[in-house]
């Protein structure tokens, strides 16, 4: 039975998600009229495909109906029910069922595995590792060229995430301790890394319009702070912007980096049993093997 909201009510809940996540789409509407460009907040925008009038829009989720909200009938997945509008799962198009049964395979095997909290940002450093063209070069290396050649040399690089893995330089690609791929990526994705955390706004995005507005903007007000960890611990200068570094080059700074990192993964733990409850909903139990249906995956934070 779905809950049945009244116009007034749902136009209030849209209102305020709309207000809450404008806090980052209007200066990124800003800086993009002003052709300026921001190192750390444009990738909320151009990595992730959700534009920000969809992070704006709010839609309900399934097992809510909507009074006077004709408006979504538009909105593929939602049917008329009554004198209601709401969300029906099983008129979803081909491709959000598809991308249901992925990201619900990829988080549980994520959701299953303790996090790794020894790759220190390593990542970003190996994008700009032996490369005269950084992916920011605008912004000046905090340590030089050389600098910071030096401390990727010195440490370990084990990084486990393949969109990361994929625009590292082909001079740091070796010393990395596995070669992630995309095949792998249900195998190889653990809940410590930081871009496995941010990444729940890209599933909590690709599911829409199934995912309930407010899940999203948590996803994405998470991934904004794992973002800009992310960036301070990179090789990068930004305290002018704002963001002083995490300098993952000291013993102080990795033990900093790793208490924020499993900080996150503890944030991430709850998001991430919810988007896996939203692809149980959205798939149904016919869709479902039965070792994908036990609390052990689902998570406590869904159970109770």
């Amino acid at each position: 039975m779905a809950v049945v909201l009244e116009e007034a009510e749902w136009r209030a809940r849209a209102a305020a998600h709309a207000a809450r996540v404008s806090r980052w789409t209007g200066p990124h509407r800003e800086r993009r009229r002003r052709g300026e460009p921001h190192p750390v907040l444009d990738f909320m925008f151009t990595y992730y495909s959700f534009r920000p009038g969809q992070l704006e829009r709010w839609l309900p989720g399934p097992g809510v109906a909507l009074r006077g909200a004709h408006e979504l009938l538009a909105v593929p997945g939602f049917v008329r029910d009554g004198d209601t509008v709401r969300l029906d799962p099983t008129v979803l198009p081909g491709r959000t069922v598809d991308s249901a049964r992925f990201v619900r395979d990829l988080l549980a095997a994520t959701a299953a595995r303790p996090p790794r909290l020894s790759c220190f940002g390593l990542h970003e450093w190996a994008m700009v590792y032996r490369t005269d063209s950084p992916r920011h070069a605008h912004v000046p290396l905090r340590l030089g060229p050389a600098g910071t050649d030096a401390v990727l040399e010195s440490l370990p690089v084990h990084c486990t995430h393949y969109d990361a893995f994929r625009f590292f330089t082909v001079a740091a690609q070796p010393r990395n301790a596995l070669v992630p791929t995309r095949a792998e990526q249900v195998a190889n994705e653990q809940p410590g890394c930081l871009h496995a955390t941010m990444d729940l706004y890209r599933w909590s995005s690709r599911l829409a319009p199934a995912t309930p507005s407010e899940l999203i903007a948590d996803c994405f007000e998470l991934a904004v702070a794992v973002r800009e960890l992310d960036m301070r611990a990179s090789p990068y200068d930004l305290a002018d912007l704002g963001y002083p570094p995490v300098c993952i080059e000291t013993p102080a700074g990795r033990a900093e980096y790793a208490r924020n990192q499993a900080a996150f993964a503890r944030r991430a733990r709850p998001l991430r049993s919810r988007l896996i409850a939203l692809c149980t909903e959205l798939l149904g139990p016919e869709l479902l093997g039965p070792e994908l249906l036990g609390p052990e995956l689902l998570g406590a934070d869904v159970l109770a």
